[in-house]
């Protein structure tokens, strides 16, 4: 979701996959609990703007207003009034604060609606570039501490060099396990050791010789999308040298080294805990797919219209499946977490129960899974929601998180009095920054090599300072844009109950294209800079559809808007 770019790799044997496992998990249910003072709030002077009405906001919920961690219904997708920015942001808000509503029977069970049986859990990539979906068990969720960097246009991790995004091609690797490299005469050869001299990699192979010209082996399919733009180097090759990524364009060259461009990074919070991520699609996603990829409907698009949806729900029906909630459209979620031991204020975090995987982290430069498991619970940091609408099947993608993750840079609005500046300021109590932390920010400082979590030179394993460059998506100087979406906060934040856990979280802002054109990279509106400090930390700046852009759903990795459409396959 990026960016709510959702992290995919195809192609080779995937040398920066951690061990993935299925975790048993215990949502617990939310409970009343004051609101705790938080490290930043959200202004309520705000002139103008996105307000939401107490008549608009009431009805979201079941009762008819709102109740103390009360259901909420999806926000109506299927007949989405379609009036840039304000109904944008306002279907946002109600579909967060659905997806974090209780549960009610008719979902099957489960504490929150994300963690019931409408939705179904997306697995990693296997070892043949496919995913495939699994019926979300509550309680039960597939979680990876991979850092989940957005995927570029052909569904490959980015790394940012000078500005400019880089996808990043795998290395392939020998039936033995290592690394391999074209020598001068074009032939592939193992890599035994490799040493940075003079801003050039020397390689050397198994048999003790030096690699003369070493370039790095790029698949087809890719070596032919860069031939149609030659001009503008597209893709590099990642390779791990003393524990550290360095990467290679495609002519042999080293790409210049950058603060934060390693991928794969991994997160850690300031209470040395890693976070902890996984994606899910809704039911009305999952049918979609299967009826689409099993050709007994043709749609080129999420679907939009009741057309649309009449394919997906008559399809589902003829396999016994009904929707509770079919105008909700097809949905994506991401979210991460973290643990609670030492959390401050863990009380204002929806929280789960887990068994997570154990490191031996006695090397600070390489921490390796012992193969056991913890039982911890964890907290919610942060959730990118997307999904389709009437006259978007780009989807509206919209992000997430925790008062309590990390400071702002400085930001400008409208106030009730004139324009306001909030400056910036790091003094606070944070999980993803020091109190009073000064540059660098958004440097990365762990990563990953097959299993292990390394170190990025020249840190040691452990937290780095984040700081959010764009508050609410956008440049901070844009007075209007962050009016809108600081109002559209306020508004939820002073009408949900008092005790609520769902007003310790409040959206970061959302963006599509005009028209629900395709996106070009380009052509992103409402928060055009969005970017999660949990899911994008090392690559803000960017857009969502920086990533996610060309046809809707394409036939191949070189096209297609989600990342994670192409590679699933069809539940039966």
């Amino acid at each position: 979701m990026k960016a709510i770019c959702l992290w995919a790799q195809r192609g080779f044997q995937n040398s920066a996959a951690l061990t993935l496992g299925v975790f048993v998990l215990s949502v617990t249910l939310m409970t009343v609990a004051p609101l705790p003072l938080h490290a930043q709030s959200i202004p309520s002077d705000a002139s103008g703007g996105c307000p939401i009405p107490s008549g608009t906001f009431n009805p979201w919920f079941q009762l008819g207003h709102p109740t103390l961690n009360g259901v909420v219904n999806p926000a109506d997708s299927l007949n989405f009034p379609n009036i840039p920015n304000c109904s944008f942001y306002q279907w946002s808000e109600q579909m967060f604060l659905w997806l974090t509503s209780p549960a009610p029977s008719v979902y099957g069970g489960g504490s929150h609606i994300f963690d019931s049986p409408t939705f179904y859990d997306v697995s990693p990539l296997d070892a043949s570039g496919h995913r495939t979906l699994k019926k979300h068990v509550s309680g039960i969720f597939p979680f990876t501490v991979l850092r989940s960097n957005p995927a570029g246009p052909h569904g490959l991790p980015v790394i940012r060099v000078q500005g400019k995004l880089l996808e990043v091609e795998p290395t392939k690797l020998s039936a033995a396990g290592k690394p391999l490299v074209l020598n001068n005469l074009g032939k592939e050869v193992e890599i035994e050791k490799a040493e940075i001299r003079n801003n050039k990699v020397m390689f050397t192979s198994t048999a003790g010789k030096a690699i003369v010209a070493p370039k790095p082996i790029i698949r087809p399919q890719i070596k032919a999308i860069q031939a149609r733009t030659p001009a503008k180097p597209m893709f590099v090759q990642k390779f791990i040298i003393n524990g550290h990524p360095i990467f290679l364009f495609p002519n042999g060259d080293l790409v210049p080294p950058e603060e934060g461009q390693a991928t794969g990074d991994v997160l850690i919070s300031q209470q040395n805990s890693l976070v902890y991520y996984f994606s899910m699609v809704n039911d009305v996603y999952a049918y979609f797919l299967t009826g689409n990829k099993d050709h007994a409907f043709t749609q080129t698009q999420f679907p939009t219209t009741p057309a649309n949806l009449a394919q997906v729900t008559t399809f589902a029906s003829a396999h016994g499946v009904t929707f509770p909630d079919p105008n909700a459209l097809a949905i994506e979620v991401k979210s991460s977490w973290v643990e609670t031991t030492g959390l401050p204020n863990a009380g204002s975090y929806i929280t789960m129960t887990a068994d997570v995987p154990v490191y031996n982290t006695a090397n600070p430069n390489q921490w390796v899974p012992t193969g056991s498991t913890k039982h911890v619970t964890l907290a919610m940091v942060a959730m990118h929601v997307v999904g389709s609408t009437k006259g978007h099947p780009e989807m509206i993608w919209a992000s997430f998180e925790h008062f309590n993750n990390t400071p702002n840079a400085a930001y400008s609005y409208t106030s009730t009095s004139g324009p306001k500046t909030v400056p910036q300021s790091t003094s606070g109590t944070w999980l993803f920054a020091a109190n009073g932390a000064g540059l660098p920010f958004n440097v990365s400082h762990a990563s990953v090599s097959g299993n292990d979590i390394v170190s990025v030179a020249p840190a040691t394993i452990s937290a780095s300072n984040t700081l959010r460059n764009e508050p609410f998506g956008i440049a901070g100087s844009n007075a209007f844009s962050n009016t809108q979406i600081i109002s559209a906060n306020h508004s939820v934040l002073s009408q949900l109950t008092s005790g609520d856990l769902r007003a310790n979280y409040y959206m970061l802002g959302a963006t599509w294209t005009p028209f629900g054109v395709p996106p070009t990279g380009g052509n992103g509106v409402g928060t055009n800079l969005l970017a999660n400090t949990t899911l994008e930390t090392y690559a803000q700046g960017t857009n969502c559809f920086t990533c996610h852009q060309g046809n809707m759903l394409g036939s191949g990795p070189d096209s297609g808007l989600s990342h994670i459409y192409f590679p699933i396959q069809p539940l039966f």
